[in-house]
């Protein structure tokens, strides 16, 4: 799969964040030609800066998804084969502090790449990463299916099903659904709650974990029941490249794509909390909050990952004890060059299972 991307022109939304950091690396040791379009590093410390992703780019832009002409001019002139769409805003609690923006960036900056896609005319190959937040949450105990209600409840989780919903209004409007011939396969891939080295995110489980046990504080955890899909974020990236690829090749594979961990990655909030713990050592350790701190999120949520096992032979490569273990070394490395030295064995190892 890797050897695949070697020459390939992939354009990517979100470089800069943290999942699109660690994406950007592994396009740059398979030879791909990348063009990233973000805004700045949405933290301080960010990984993008951090592992020099910059450099392993041929060309990237900072500017707002919601930049229409930009975002097109742009792509017309990267010509890209391959999109990965990942530029959003993706917290939940700051979706209900500008509920506007979350629905601006994610909705019509989904509405905009999409159009820029059909103005290029290069494009084989578009993923629109969503989310697992994006179905109703009935609070069940079994994983949701591709063709489960799309509903999500809080604005963050809402927006991202309305851009599942465009994206499926233009892949049966104006790509491949509205004529075969078209060369262009669009999906989308709704992945779990993802960990990994060099997320700087305020209101993460693992961030706030590493960020109290490196200034020797309790953890404080907010609602240690909830339950969530807990993967590493390669799992998921694997996922995404799989099937931008199996698409290019055959667009007929077209849809909708989950990438959530087994059973066993699962977790309450307080076995993950436990699971760091044990990994990081020393005096780390971790408590309840006192009282519900901030709006309601849902208790209990994963996903059925069988669609993607079976059409594209993805399937989970780490459990959630070795993705935690990946994230102390991370957490525990010294310095950038070694930062840069850990995702990229980490990657190396991933891909080499």
């Amino acid at each position: 799969m890797i050897e695949f991307y070697n020459g390939k022109r992939v354009f990517v939304t979100g470089h800069t964040g943290f999942k699109g950091a660690w994406l950007c690396r592994v396009l740059a040791k398979a030879g791909a030609e990348t063009v990233g379009y973000a805004l700045e590093p949405p933290t301080n410390p960010s990984l993008f800066e951090q592992i020099g992703i910059a450099s392993g780019l041929c060309h990237y832009a900072v500017c707002d998804i919601v930049s229409f002409d930009t975002l097109r001019r742009v792509m017309r002139d990267t010509r890209p084969e391959i999109v990965i769409h990942m530029a959003a805003q993706p917290l939940v609690r700051a979706s209900y502090g500008d509920p506007r923006k979350t629905y601006e960036t994610n909705v019509m900056g989904t509405v905009n790449v999409l159009e820029a896609v059909r103005d290029a005319g290069t494009v084989r190959s578009l993923v629109n990463v969503t989310t697992d937040k994006v179905y109703e949450n009935k609070e069940w105990f079994w994983g949701y299916r591709e063709d489960e209600t799309l509903c999500g409840g809080d604005p963050y989780s809402n927006s991202k099903s309305c851009g599942e919903l465009v994206t499926h209004s233009y892949r049966k409007s104006f790509f491949r659904g509205a004529n075969d011939k078209c060369l262009t396969a669009v999906s989308t891939a709704r992945s779990g709650n993802v960990i990994g080295g060099g997320d700087y995110a305020e209101d993460r489980i693992i961030p706030d974990c590493v960020r109290a046990a490196e200034s020797k504080s309790e953890i404080v955890i907010r609602n240690p029941l909830s339950t969530r899909p807990y993967q590493h974020v390669l799992e998921c990236l694997y996922g995404y490249l799989l099937l931008a690829k199996a698409q290019y090749e055959n667009p007929g594979i077209e849809g909708a794509y989950n990438f959530g961990p087994d059973e066993d990655s699962c977790l309450t909030n307080r076995e993950l909390a436990t699971l760091f713990c044990n990994a990081y050592g020393g005096s780390a350790s971790w408590r309840a909050a006192e009282e519900r701190d901030g709006p309601r999120e849902a208790n209990f949520l994963k996903l059925d990952s069988s669609k993607s096992k079976a059409v594209l032979g993805w399937k989970p490569r780490w459990n959630i004890k070795t993705a935690v273990e990946k994230v102390v070394e991370f957490a525990k490395a010294s310095g950038d060059d070694d930062r840069s030295d850990c995702v990229d064995r980490q990657i190396d190892e991933y891909f080499r299972v």
